[in-house]
């Protein structure tokens, strides 16, 4: 009976990594991701900060030097704004869009590994002339909100190769 009830709790404790079945943040990348370079057009943006700190949670080793990285992530892109989707009867704006757009390319060497993507996220949030010191700061963790989605995005494309 002790030896059976041993082979159930040892057939449970390998069967959730049998199936594919990983907590965030455990799952491997791949030879090919795990020292990446990444080349960007502003690594103090809120996507590059993102996008390295979700990359080294994830196990890889960000190259420092483009000639030692097992890959090129290269950032075409990273761009974030905002636009007006409504306004007041007296013309004030009532209502924006946060919206954070990156395109990407994975290369190593010559080779092609992801083509060039580009994802965009928006968000809206309701606009208060009274609250403006408050709405900044809702804008601003809305924007680094997405930028960490979209990191985490490009991460899990890159552990899917």
């Amino acid at each position: 009976m002790i030896a059976l009830r041993g082979a159930f709790l040892a057939l449970a404790a390998v069967a959730p990594g049998a199936c594919g079945f990983h907590l965030q943040g455990s799952g491997g990348l791949p030879a090919v991701a795990a020292a990446p370079f990444i080349e960007a057009p502003d690594p103090y943006s809120d996507f590059y900060q993102a996008l390295t700190s979700t990359l080294t949670r994830s196990g890889a080793e960000l190259g420092s030097a483009r000639e030692e990285a097992s890959a090129l992530l290269i950032v075409r892109q990273d761009d974030t704004g905002q636009r007006v989707l409504s306004v007041s009867a007296r013309n004030v704006p009532t209502e924006y869009e946060v919206f954070y757009t990156v395109s990407f390319e994975l290369r190593r060497g010559a080779e092609i590994l992801i083509p060039l993507q580009t994802i965009t996220l928006t968000q809206d949030y309701i606009y208060d002339v009274t609250d403006v010191l408050a709405k900044s700061f809702e804008e601003e963790n809305l924007r680094e909100a997405l930028a960490r989605d979209i990191a985490q995005m490009i991460t899990r494309r890159l552990a899917s190769l």
